[in-house]
Order: structure tokens, then C-alpha cells, then sequence
């Protein structure tokens, strides 16, 4: 969540800053609640100072053996303890409903964040490799996969319904040396530690990544009679790793990469990318998280950027790297780079992994802290990136390596991982 001294010193500055996002920030609603909270706070300092000045009369009264006086003030004293019971239960629910305000605002983007509230707003900031000029008709993965008898979504359909894939052979075995390569390229060059999570994480650990109440039904799906949802990405379950906890400054930066399935309702994309891998609810993916000094986040950002593009060119696959829009930036992110990947089917390039900088955001509804340089604890920086989508890394060498014939040329570096074969074809 945002720093509410924010709101309390700059609402107004900070109310035209979320508006470049397509955010409303309720700035009368704010002041309503503060001015409540104000009160509150008035009217119980007034009667703690009536409280502190009664106890000093009746340790007179008793002193004097008044026992008739003593008694009254007691039962001022009583009354007075009732009134400060009654401020504190309206205090507490000035305070919760001011939580909740802060917790449904979004994060303020970084002031490089180009403006605008379309795709056609986000900037483009390179581009790696040529796309490949065929002299055939490039077919889509769709029909590669079928071709090589190796990716079928009529039985997938027949498991679980639309928007899953069973992947078969030599085809599913690229899928899995695709992760491995990407794990082992993430900690054996790029050092980064990796960790195995939990697939599923509890409401609280959703809502310390992102806002669970915008998100739940749209995003996630949730375990039936249980305080648990299916990670949408790994990021739930390994940024959560720092969650209640206050760092010493030696042990930054953490970095994390975890190979996980991920689980996506796409509730809102109906119509979209219907047709093959491309937006399935089920999907692999290895995540790059970060947990960082705040001076040093934005170094991160760049950083953490150029390992998942390493994983491309590694792969000889032409990408692009475009910086979103306000309007097109996450709810919880300040600055998101996507890398979009070439796919020939489509002559056009598709996202295959956001890094994003959160700030503080994440680590504010985490309580995730380090020591400062002078003791004190202060909110961490979290970053996180795909560092690849595996299931569209998949889909990417499959139509960028198709031959005339059918096959699939392996890309070389993924040859180790598939005992040295160097193209796959229909068995």
C-alpha cells in the first residue's frame, strides 16, 4: 500500500499522480475520515486527562479518609472509563475503514512512466534479433504441436475444459527442458537462489502482493471451505517469504527463482486468445523475485529485466522491450518493462514477461522490513519478473524454429537438455 503521510501531507498532488493511471482518488472521503479519526483522537486525550486529573482527587480523598468523596469520584472515574471504551471501539473502526481506503489505492507510478491509458501509449525501448523471413507459410503452434503429435487440446478439453493443453513426447519434453534451462541459466550465471513454494497460499498472502478484493474473482481461483488460493504466479507464495519480517541490511538483496505451475481464472478474457497456449488457466513459468536496499531498486529493475532477456537471446528469439503506460501499469507496480516475444503466426510480438519495481508498495501490506543504516526498520523494495512463461517460450520456438517438413529445430542451447537432439519431428 501507499505511505498514508502521503495522503495526509499532498492529497492533492498525489490525487492528479494516481489520475494519470485512470484512478479516482477520493479526496473528500480521505478528509472525512481523518477529520473523524481527528476527533476521536481530541475527544479521548480530553478524557484521559479528566481520568489522569479524577485518579489524583481520589488518592487526595482517600488520604483524608473522605470516603463519601472517594466514592463519587469513582463513579465519575467509571463513567469516564466507559465513555474511553466507547472512543476506542469508534476509533478502531475509523481506523479499519481508513485501512481500507488506503488498501484499494493503487501504486503511484514512477515519474518515468510514460502517460497514457491505451497500449499505443507504452513506449518501446529496444529490440533483439531479426524475425526470421520464411520461405513457406509459417503455420501457428497450434498446428506445429499437432503435427508432432505433441500437443492436444481435445483431450485437454475432455479433462478439465477449454484453456488447458496435454502435451505429449518429445513436445512435452522440450516444455520441461525449456524450465530446467531457464532455472539453471537464473542461478548458475545470474545468482539467484532457488526455491521450491507451496501452489497455493493463503488470503492474507494474496492481499500483501495485490489487492484480493479487485482480483479474487477475476484472477484467482480459490479452494473451496479453505483460506486458500492457487498462486496465479509464483510471486504470491516467494515474495511472502519476507512477509513479518525485518531483515539485517547485510542480507540484501534476496533473489529468488522458483519453477511453478500457475493458475489463472482469466475470467476477463473472455473471447481473447482463444485458440491454443497463449492464455490458458493452467501454465509453467520460472519467477524472478528481488528483495532489495530502496536505493537500489531501480539498478535492480534493469537488472532483473535483462536476465529474462539473457533467456531469449540465449534462445535466439527476437524480442521486443516496451515500458507500459500509466494506465497500462499493474495495480501494484510503479514501473513494469514487458518483454514481448516474435511469433510468426501472428506477425506480431506478444508479452512473455513483465518486471515490475513495487517500491515499497508490496512491502508496506507485507510488514517486510530491513534494518537501515541506523537500526531503524524500514520497508524493503520488492521486484519481480517471468524470467520465463514457459508454455509461451514454448509456443515461441515452435513457430520461430519450424522447418518446411514439420519439425522443430531444438535451439542450441536447449540441446544438452534433450541429450543432444538437434530437431524434433512426428515419431
Amino acid at each position: 500500500m501507499i505511505d498514508i503521510q502521503l495522503l495526509r501531507t499532498d492529497i492533492d498532488a498525489l490525487e492528479r499522480r494516481l489520475a494519470t493511471r485512470g484512478y479516482h482518488l477520493d479526496a473528500a472521503a480521505f478528509k472525512a475520515l481523518e477529520d473523524a479519526r481527528k476527533g476521536i483522537q481530541t475527544a479521548t486525550e480530553q478524557l484521559q486527562s479528566q481520568r489522569n486529573a479524577l485518579a489524583k482527587q481520589i488518592g487526595q480523598a482517600k488520604a483524608k479518609k473522605d470516603e463519601a468523596q472517594a466514592a463519587a469520584l469513582m463513579r465519575q472515574g467509571a463513567e469516564l472509563a466507559d465513555k474511553l471504551r466507547q472512543m476506542e471501539a469508534e476509533n478502531a473502526a475509523v481506523q479499519a475503514r481508513l485501512h481500507e481506503f488506503v488498501w484499494q489505492i493503487p501504486n503511484i507510478p514512477h515519474d518515468s512512466v510514460p502517460l497514457g491509458s491505451r497500449p499505443e501509449d507504452s513506449v518501446e525501448l529496444r529490440r533483439w534479433g531479426e524475425p526470421r523471413a520464411f520461405d513457406f507459410q509459417p503455420r501457428d503452434h497450434v498446428d506445429i504441436g499437432a503435427g508432432l503429435g505433441g500437443l492436444d487440446f481435445d483431450a485437454a478439453a475432455k479433462l478439465a475444459g477449454a484453456r488447458f493443453v496435454v502435451m505429449k513426447g518429445q513436445v512435452a519434453r522440450l516444455h520441461r527442458a525449456i524450465a530446467q534451462f531457464m532455472l539453471d541459466v537464473h542461478t548458475s550465471q545470474h545468482g539467484y537462489t532457488e526455491v521450491y513454494t507451496p501452489y497455493m497460499v493463503s488470503g492474507a498472502c494474496a492481499d500483501g502482493v495485490t489487492s484480493l478484493a479487485k482480483f479474487k474473482d477475476d484472477l484467482l481461483f480459490k479452494v473451496e471451505g479453505r483460506d486458500l488460493y492457487l498462486i496465479p504466479t509464483a510471486e504470491y507464495s516467494v515474495t511472502n517469504l519476507v512477509r513479518d519480517e525485518i531483515l539485517p541490511l547485510q542480507s540484501l538483496p534476496l533473489r529468488y527463482a522458483c519453477h511453478s505451475p500457475c493458475f489463472r481464472a482469466e475470467a476477463g478474457a473472455a473471447g481473447k486468445d482463444t485458440r491454443g497456449m497463449i492464455r490458458n488457466h493452467q501454465f509453467d513459468k520460472v519467477e524472478l523475485v528481488q528483495i532489495v536496499h530502496p536505493a537500489k531498486s531501480y539498478e535492480a529493475h534493469e537488472q532483473l529485466t535483462g536476465h529474462a532477456e539473457a533467456i531469449l537471446r540465449q534462445l535466439e528469439l527476437p524480442y521486443r522491450v516496451v515500458t507500459l503506460c500509466t494506465g497500462d501499469t499493474g495495480f501494484s507496480a510503479a514501473k513494469t518493462y514487458d518483454i514481448e516475444v516474435w511469433l510468426p503466426s501472428q506477425k506480431a510480438y506478444r508479452e512473455i514477461s513483465s518486471c515490475s519495481n513495487f517500491e515499497a508498495f508490496q512491502a508496506r501490506r507485507m510488514q517486510a522490513r530491513f534494518r537501515n543504516e541506523q537500526g531503524k526498520p524500514e520497508p524493503v523494495h520488492t521486484l519481480n519478473g517471468s524470467g520465463l512463461a514457459v508454455g509461451r517460450t514454448l509456443v515461441a520456438i515452435l513457430e520461430n524454429c519450424q522447418n518446411a517438413d514439420g519439425s522443430v529445430r531444438v535451439p542450441g542451447a536447449l540441446r544438452e537438455y534433450m541429450n543432444g537432439q538437434e530437431r524434433i519431428a512426428r515419431a
